[in-house]
């Protein structure tokens, strides 16, 4: 596929040399067509829930395992499937329930790594949603364990299955708007409190939150506002902002079509950031080497608002194409593609059209070219990988992994404060070794599972 990541390219990194004598010799078992998949859900609120409603309609699965640290959303999730376990702690459902053949990682960000990495260690397959993982080593770490432990993985961003953004993807490899050396990436978000220098004011547990299980593997704190159930996507201990948050969508055409590596440089502008939470907007500028035949390119990521001229505050976005239409605006969660010979512009991942219209009218669309995921289906595509051991599109050792990575580097490069040369391999920013803590953070004690 390609943008994808080469195997022999992934273990290129320090210490992987060892780990290539540790890579078992075959695969985790795979399953006839008649064969039921049993799967488990960490999390089953928020995506969780319509992760668990969606495999009720998918053939040849059946969820035996709910796991949640919120007691009070267990129930619905037990009447939907009320032959499954429940559990308040993933580690002992992956480690107790020997029917759960598969996982699907929901939880907060933070979590994202122990629960996959623990369930790939046991033998399972994994489909985590996005961000893949909370830094960019981890990112690294579990697409080193897809190919160790041979498991079927999804780094679950949905768009990905889609037909209009595999449609965008062959429009760029087929030359439609000729090279391509400028692209933009935005999102209205956050949609959550952000730009907080100081915690607020602790307070009393919410009743039936296991809160020591809801921290995990980050620093402990006492529980306070803007954290439960939605809005820890703002604090850096827990959540990613509004680039982890949206970026693994938006991005992966881009990485996709443009077949994007590592960065040379990524450098931040914000307003906002500290080291409780994320900015009130960034703009962050990725530089990308020439890869063969394509040129080099800038990426520059945009989110959240800034003051309009009358005060008020207005979505951050790029400016706008000098061909798109006076009474046409951009879309608030896009990406744009400038090349030599046009303009694409893809609207929520799944809707691209050259600009202006008159052009998109003209265009005669190549024939299609890339695989199509099963019914356009992300959580298919992981299922038919389990079965088949093809992998599914967006496997973590093969694409998934480096993505997050891309995405996430931005982060590094808005804590860090500093404009970083990127040394993608070893995971390091060589101008600016104070941003190590950004790249790998620490664990609590029993929630390393690197």
């Amino acid at each position: 596929m390609p943008g994808q990541v080469s195997r022999r390219a992934l273990l290129k990194t320090a210490g992987a040399a060892a780990a290539l004598t540790l890579l078992p010799a075959g695969r985790a078992r795979t399953y006839a067509a008649n064969d039921t998949i049993g799967l488990g859900i960490v999390g089953v609120g928020g995506m969780g829930h319509g992760n668990r409603n969606h495999f009720k309609s998918l053939p040849g699965c059946a969820i035996v395992g709910l796991c949640d640290v919120d007691r009070k959303r267990l129930p619905a999730a037990e009447q939907d499937h009320p032959g499954a376990k429940s559990y308040a702690d993933y580690r002992k459902m992956l480690e107790e329930l020997k029917e759960i053949d598969a996982v699907m990682v929901s939880t907060p960000d933070h979590q994202h790594f122990p629960a996959s990495m623990l369930a790939m260690k046991l033998g399972k397959h994994v489909s985590t949603e996005k961000p893949l993982a909370h830094s960019v080593w981890e990112a690294r770490q579990m697409a080193l364990a897809a190919a160790k432990y041979k498991v079927a993985t999804n780094h679950d961003h949905e768009g990905h299955a889609h037909e209009g953004l595999r449609r965008a993807v062959e429009w760029a490899l087929s030359g439609a708007i000729g090279p391509i050396r400028q692209a933009h990436i935005w999102t209205d978000r956050p949609i959550w409190p952000q730009g907080i220098k100081t915690r607020p004011p602790t307070k009393p547990v919410p009743e039936g939150l296991e809160w020591d299980l809801w921290i995990g593997p980050a620093p402990y704190r006492d529980y306070h506002d803007h954290l439960h159930a939605f809005a820890w996507r703002g604090w850096w201990d827990f959540g990613c902002g509004a680039l982890g948050d949206m970026g693994c969508h938006f991005w992966d055409s881009t990485v996709w079509a443009l077949k994007l590596g590592h960065p040379d440089t990524v450098e931040a502008e914000q307003e906002g950031n500290s080291e409780e939470t994320g900015p009130n907007w960034s703009v962050i500028t990725y530089q990308f080497p020439a890869r063969g035949e394509l040129p080099a390119v800038t990426v520059k990521w945009w989110d959240g608002r800034k003051p309009g001229p009358d005060g008020k505050p207005v979505q951050n976005l790029p400016p706008r194409p000098p061909d798109l239409e006076p009474d046409r605006h951009l879309p608030s969660n896009s990406s744009m593609w400038i090349g030599d010979k046009g303009t694409i512009v893809i609207a929520d991942t799944n809707s691209p059209r050259l600009v202006p219209e008159a052009k998109m009218k003209e265009f005669k669309q190549p024939e299609p070219f890339l695989p199509r995921a099963p019914k356009n289906d992300h959580k298919l595509d992981w299922l038919e990988a389990i079965r088949t051991g093809k992998p599914a599109g967006s496997d973590f050792a093969l694409y998934g992994g480096h993505l997050a990575e891309v995405v996430l580097l931005g982060n590094v490069a808005v804590r860090a404060g500093k404009k970083l040369e990127w040394d993608g391999v070893n995971l390091k920013a060589k101008n600016c070794p104070e941003a190590d803590r950004f790249i790998r953070r620490e664990y609590r004690q029993g929630w390393d599972f690197s």
